[in-house]
């Protein structure tokens, strides 16, 4: 019997998505864990795709969301309705099926049954101002890498966890026993300055950076000439946020929400500290796709067995959006690992360990 099983269907109604699904999941029988991405047309249909899946396939333990793109082997589904799913067959009681959570004081409640779980695979309503303290309560009391990401879509903002479709927090599913997981990260922004200090500060704003002011070192980070209008030098242009205690490519990026060049202020979406450092970044194709490469490589790499399967959170705004051409992504991946099954969503901000990233791709392999 196979572990894994994936399937997609994309361009029909709820009703004939359902039916190819059922149909290509024949090897599906005796699993007991599915993970289903569907894109922003579907996300109403949500409830009733995972209802016909739970029917055609015996699965139960059924945990996913809703994207503005989803993604499976080799391709890459945008702007029509179209789900993916991948399917699994676990251990018993090697996993555990999460809650919603939609404060961080609910992770304590959320269960996890003494197991003890070495991955996390969690999404997140971008709604929700505690998304990121949830996300990083649920990584620290857990002792569990996470991976996933935050719903996209045009209205409506599912999840599943188990059998009831919520929205509103965080939910998802811990996995441990003997599943053996490798995780990347490949950033979509490139640096282009150095990592400065933050000297004055309050919330989202900042005053000074390496005891000048801050708009002022943007500006020369960036080359914009003194005087000049910036907006048409900023268009790709955000802050970069280096993690304490990694390596110098590790860092969450966060958009530029202001700027003030007369008092010389630049604010970021994220509370920030005095001391905290941070640099200026630029959203660039031809750093992203190399990246992506090296991100590749080093997976390949630290890999002791050819994988079985993967999951993949991208960014909304990578996919065609950064790329181009359509599938990109997920070419590179087939390219790199095989036509192995599968399964994934384009979100608002892609979560990797106990952070939430933005303009990146996770992938998470099984071997």
């Amino acid at each position: 019997m196979n572990l894994f099983a994936s399937a997609q269907a994309a361009g029909g109604t709820p009703h004939v998505i359902a039916r190819e699904l059922a149909d290509q999941l024949q090897d599906a029988r005796g699993h007991n864990v599915g993970f289903i991405y569907v894109t922003s047309p579907l996300a109403r249909d949500f409830s009733g795709l995972v209802a016909s899946l739970r029917v055609s396939t015996g699965i139960d333990a059924w945990v996913g969301t809703a994207g503005h793109g989803v993604c499976a082997s080799g391709v890459e589904h945008w702007d029509k309705p179209a789900a993916v799913v991948l399917t699994c067959r676990l251990a018993e009681g090697s996993y555990r099926l999460l809650p919603t959570m939609a404060e961080a004081g609910a992770v304590a409640d959320a269960g996890g049954g003494g197991l003890a779980a070495g991955l996390g695979v969690v999404h997140a309503d971008p709604r929700n101002g505690a998304v990121m303290d949830i996300v990083a309560a649920l990584s620290r009391e857990r002792s569990a890498y996470l991976v996933g990401g935050l719903t996209s879509s045009d209205g409506s903002y599912p999840q599943i966890a188990g059998g009831e479709v919520i929205d509103g927090g965080v939910s998802g599913i811990l996995l441990g026993g003997r599943l053996s997981v490798a995780v990347g990260l490949s950033q979509g922004c490139t640096p282009i300055g150095a990592a400065h200090e933050i000297t004055r500060c309050e919330g989202q704003i900042i005053a000074g950076l390496d005891r000048r002011r801050a708009y002022d070192v943007m500006c020369e980070d960036v080359g914009i000439a003194e005087g000049a209008d910036p907006r048409p030098w900023l268009t790709n242009v955000h802050a970069a946020l280096p993690v304490p205690g990694s390596n110098e490519a590790d860092y969450v990026v966060r958009n530029l929400i202001g700027i003030d060049p007369r008092q010389g202020l630049v604010a970021v979406a994220e509370n920030l500290q005095a001391g905290e450092r941070v640099m200026f970044v630029r959203r660039d194709q031809e750093s992203a796709r190399k990246d992506l490469e090296r991100m590749l490589a080093g997976l390949k790499g630290r890999l002791t067995a050819p994988p079985k399967a993967g999951l993949y959170f991208s960014c909304v705004a990578r996919g065609p959006n950064l790329f181009g051409d359509e599938s990109h992504e997920m070419r590179a991946i087939r390219e790199t690992f095989g036509d192995i099954p599968v399964a994934g969503f384009f979100g608002n901000g892609e979560i990797s360990n106990d952070r939430i990233y933005g303009y990146t791709g996770v992938l998470t392999l099984f071997s």
